[in-house]
């Protein structure tokens, strides 16, 4: 058997198995459907618990941003009161202290800001965990091949049939009755219900 002929035969070979997957592929029943994160997260009762303890969460960052702030005032208008009448290395001990002050704060108000994502992300967790052994247990149940995620402004999916929305079932699986419509597909106007709490502001530099 010449080379070209083993090539020839190896080719026809790879192009049976080829041909005999595509096929079973095409005969094995494929069904998609697609869901709203966002929406169901807003219809579990965990939304208004995670939205209430990030409140707290936040509040407790901007007393302490607030503390913080109060004090780099209260010795900014006293520097600002005695600076003519202290010595020069009075005077920069105390814009030293201003500066260090600043600093912190700046420095309190990042660290804020991504602890407050932690907090965030560590709360959303369980929620989200529960979202999808209730995503797997209806895609099992009811046949379907993939579920897509249609939220955002470049949604997974931008469209879809309104029976391959399996976001009400999931719900159900869950236990809970669906209260709000579910959006549509690629429905960017749709807001979670867990928002992030408004981050602790950077301070003013005060002027000296």
């Amino acid at each position: 058997m010449t080379i070209m002929n083993k090539i020839r035969l190896a080719l026809a070979a790879a192009l049976l198995t080829f041909t005999t997957a595509t096929s079973a592929l095409a005969q094995a029943p494929l069904k998609i459907g697609y869901t709203s994160v966002e929406y169901v997260l807003s219809q579990m009762p965990e939304s208004k618990q995670i939205e209430s303890q990030l409140k707290t969460y936040s509040s407790q960052l901007e007393a302490q941003l607030k503390t913080k702030y109060d004090e780099y005032q209260t010795k900014g208008e006293a520097y600002q009161k005695g600076a003519a009448t202290m010595t020069d290395v009075v005077r920069a001990d105390k814009e030293k202290e201003l500066q260090n002050l600043q600093q912190s704060i700046q420095e309190f108000q990042r660290n804020a800001d991504q602890s407050l994502q932690q907090k965030q992300q560590g709360l959303l967790k369980p929620a989200l965990d529960k979202l999808q052994k209730a995503i797997d247990a209806v895609a099992t149940e009811s046949g379907y091949t993939y579920v897509l995620n249609s939220d955002g402004a470049t949604p997974t999916l931008l469209h879809g049939p309104k029976e391959g929305d399996i976001s009400d079932m999931v719900l159900k699986k869950m236990g809970v009755t669906p209260t709000a419509a579910a959006p549509a597909p690629g429905d960017v106007s749709t807001k979670p219900a867990v928002a992030t709490p408004a981050a602790p502001t950077t301070a003013s530099k005060k002027k000296k």
